[in-house]
């Protein structure tokens, strides 16, 4: 086991209380380490600018050390006060489940375990084992809604709002998201090929055969999936997509960064190729996301000047060809991820093409999308899920298949 502190920098005790808590707990013989928030102070939305960090270095060390699972201490009051903010909000079903106990994560899971306990158990502990805790001021400061709505706890509580009854009536919320959630996932299973070079194809008659809830949220998650947004589209404008999926003869159509169109057997989702994330310069032995999803990493020993970045509309007739025998569609294949070096393109692994001659050491390319397409515990992997390996044989006929490493298949 070992503890996570994340010190934000938005305060100036910030650093000597996460370095108490690492003495605290170096007392009891578990390890820790602090992870800090660089750059300036937001100007706004800070609490909202401090949980995105927050959770971004918490999945980044969780990823690099090889940890699966996260547990975070969201207790009782804070879902209590997060449904209430929810619901000021207008959210639906989603978002009035409020916290969800588990979260798949690019890298793994997030849990809740203290999602029942109440604030006031957890310093009764506290104050039974004689450990002193720190309290952030932030945490009374009435210029944040959920501050107001924690002082406002005693009267809500007296009209029969109390924090127990709130959280459990978010509990049988979330008990509906996830049957909604399993429906999802079998119909993903059912009705959904992803393919490592990051577009899905969806069958032609699918969304005809499932309830419009459980299509509108299988919509949204193959968007979030290819598109990579932190956000989900408007209900109104996903109604709109899956009215145009249900006509007859309808062309494609765009949202949330991602193209979807007409394909002989189902509709192609794949990125718009204007959102496609700019080429990154890749340094020798380093591993970093690109396009919100591919994790690439490039050997030591590689040499330096090689971007990563998208095909592109004219890639030329070798690969177009190549493309059109390995069944990537047209309109996915300017964005799936090629590297280049001075001279132009020198590999596309989807394509499986290294230029003759090429030198660029040995490169991973895994598909890593930031949300998943289930939220059930089912898990579509494809087929061959390891990195994609550029330094594959130049002698690979994708024609015959001879000598290829072939893109999987997704499967349950």
């Amino acid at each position: 086991m070992v503890a996570l502190t994340v010190d934000h920098r938005l305060r100036p005790d910030s650093a000597a209380e996460a370095a108490k808590v690492g003495q605290w707990l170096a007392a009891r013989g578990i390890a820790h380490q602090i992870l800090v928030r660089e750059g300036e102070r937001p100007a706004a939305d800070i609490q909202a600018v401090a949980r995105a960090a927050r959770y971004d270095l918490l999945g980044q060390y969780c990823a690099e050390a090889g940890i699966l699972h996260l547990l975070l201490a969201h207790h009782r009051e804070d879902q209590a006060e997060t449904l209430l903010l929810r619901l000021g909000r207008g959210s639906g079903l989603d978002g009035l489940a409020a916290m969800s106990p588990q979260r798949p994560t690019r890298w793994g899971q997030s849990l809740r375990p203290l999602l029942d306990i109440p604030r006031a158990r957890l310093r009764a502990t506290l104050i039974e084992r004689g450990q002193s805790w720190v309290d952030d001021p932030s945490n009374a400061d009435p210029a944040y809604a959920r501050v107001r709505l924690r002082q406002l706890a005693p009267t809500l509580a007296a009209e029969g709002l109390s924090p127990a009854r709130l959280a459990a009536t978010a509990a049988r919320l979330g008990r509906a998201r996830a049957s909604l959630e399993r429906e999802v996932a079998r119909a993903a299973a059912r009705l959904v090929q992803l393919h490592p070079a990051g577009f899905a194809v969806l069958a032609a008659e699918g969304l005809a055969s499932l309830s419009e809830e459980v299509a509108l949220r299988l919509l949204a998650r193959l968007l979030a999936v290819v598109g990579g947004e932190p956000l989900p589209p408007r209900l109104e404008r996903l109604e709109r997509l899956a009215a145009t999926l249900a006509a007859p003869a309808s062309g494609g159509v765009t949202l949330a960064g991602c193209r979807i169109v007409a394909e002989p057997g189902g509709w192609v989702i794949c990125r718009e190729p204007a959102r496609v994330a700019a080429p990154v310069a890749l340094c020798p032995g380093a591993k970093l996301v690109w396009d919100r999803r591919f994790v690439v990493s490039l050997a030591p020993s590689a040499p330096s000047g090689l971007r990563l970045g998208a095909l592109g509309p004219s890639p030329g007739r070798d690969l177009a060809e190549r493309a059109r025998r390995l069944a990537i569609p047209a309109c996915a294949r300017p964005t799936i991820p090629a590297l280049r070096d001075q001279q132009g393109v020198c590999a596309v692994p989807h394509l499986v093409y290294n230029r003759k001659g090429a030198r660029y050491g040995v490169c991973g390319l895994e598909p890593a999308p930031a949300q998943s397409l289930t939220a059930a515990g089912l898990r579509l992997v494809p087929f061959g899920s390891n990195p994609i390996s550029w330094g594959m044989s130049s002698a690979c006929d994708p024609a015959s298949g001879a000598g290829c490493a072939k893109p999987g298949r997704t499967q349950p």
